[in-house]
């Protein structure tokens, strides 16, 4: 049987794949969604230029298509926490594996804020919630460590 290949990304599904690695983990393994989202950034921009829209401008609309509801998401959040904050305690290898592990533990501190929101990370609330999860991990860590 043979093994049916993928077609190969452009330009907006490369951008959409490493943003979701970098922002959305979990939802970068779905190609069907990278796919389908690749391709209507690809006919926005194509339309946009039809309708006389500058390159720049099209890309825009484009990329707007593109990263739609895709906001902060907690485990990027978490991970920037543990990059900025337990650099000491975590090397780069460990820092991944140690938020998979918090992270569903960390559920409860998330809870009240509306990530979702646009802009939310020039929010005071951002700033509430990076302390909180600070506090958390080193909570967690001087608990159990970080193993």
């Amino acid at each position: 049987m043979k093994r049916q290949e993928q077609p190969e990304l452009s330009y907006y599904g490369l951008y959409l794949l490493h943003y979701l690695l970098e922002q959305h983990s979990r939802k970068a393994k779905d190609l069907s969604f990278i796919y389908s989202r690749e391709q209507l950034a690809a006919e926005t921009f194509e339309q946009a230029r039809l309708d006389d829209y500058p390159v720049e401008g099209a890309h825009e609309l484009a990329m707007s298509v593109l990263t739609k509801d895709l906001g902060l998401s907690q485990w990027s959040i978490l991970v920037e926490v543990l990059e900025k904050e337990f650099a000491r305690e975590l090397d780069d290898g460990q820092r991944l594996t140690f938020a998979e592990k918090l992270l569903p533990l960390l559920a409860p501190v998330f809870e009240p804020y509306d990530i979702a929101e646009p802009e939310f990370e020039l929010t005071p609330d951002y700033m509430r919630l990076y302390t909180e999860l600070t506090g958390a991990v080193v909570l967690y860590i001087e608990q159990y460590g970080v193993q």
